[in-house]
Formats: structure tokens, sequence, C-alpha cells
């Protein structure tokens, strides 16, 4: 077992690489809620294929992360999307069809796929 000193050293350090992931203000981020019920309305798929299809075209710029409960699970799987300067869509009942949908139009050509966001048609 490592020392304290070690586990502190470690702990800052990896603090310190998150950081600057997240402070980096050219990324958008792609955040896919994975808790329970996003995952039993079949989050995994949706996040698995967003993180191959960025690995696959070598996008750059685009991180795709998970999160815990959202707090609208109905809706589940969600899908948000986060660009600088630009307000956050939020994309819900997502399958990983949709979500390369939601990749090529938003994240590529930057056009919101309208039909997926959560707005008042939906609700």
């Amino acid at each position: 077992m490592k020392s304290l000193e070690e586990l502190k050293a470690i702990r800052e350090r990896m603090q310190g690489q998150v950081g600057l992931r997240s402070e980096d203000s050219n990324n958008t981020r792609v955040v896919v809620g994975m808790a329970t019920c996003g995952i039993a309305s079949g989050a995994r798929p949706v996040l698995t294929t967003l993180v191959d299809e960025v690995q696959k075209r070598k996008l750059q710029n685009i991180s795709v992360t998970q999160t815990g409960c959202i707090g609208l699970c109905q809706y589940e799987p969600i899908v948000e999307v986060m660009e600088p300067g630009k307000d956050k869509i939020t994309y819900i009942k997502m399958t990983p069809e949709k979500a390369i949908e939601v990749l090529e139009q938003h994240l590529i050509r930057g056009q919101i796929v309208e039909k997926y966001t959560l707005n008042a048609e939906n609700l």
C-alpha cells in the first residue's frame, strides 16, 4: 500500500489533469446521462457509439463523457451538447442511430437536430 504522502501526490496530479481537460474552452462537451434510469433505457450503447464515432472520425475538440442523474428520467437516454459560447442542447430518448445523426448534423455540420431536442413539443 502506498503511503499517505504518495496518495496525496497522485490525487493532486490527477486533479490537475482533470482541471486541464475541463477548462479547455475550445472543446465541445458531449455528456451522456448514465444513472440507473439512463442505463436501463439504453444509455450505454449511446455512449459507446458516440465515443467510438468521435475516435473513428478523429474529431478534435470534442470530448464525450458521462454523468449521473440529469433529473429527467422519463426522457432517458439523454445526451447534452455544450459548445463554447452557446446554449446547452439537450437531446432526449436517444438511440445509437440517433446519436450518429446528432454527431453528423450537430457536432460536425453545426445544425441542431430539433426533432430530438427537449422542447415544448416533447413535453
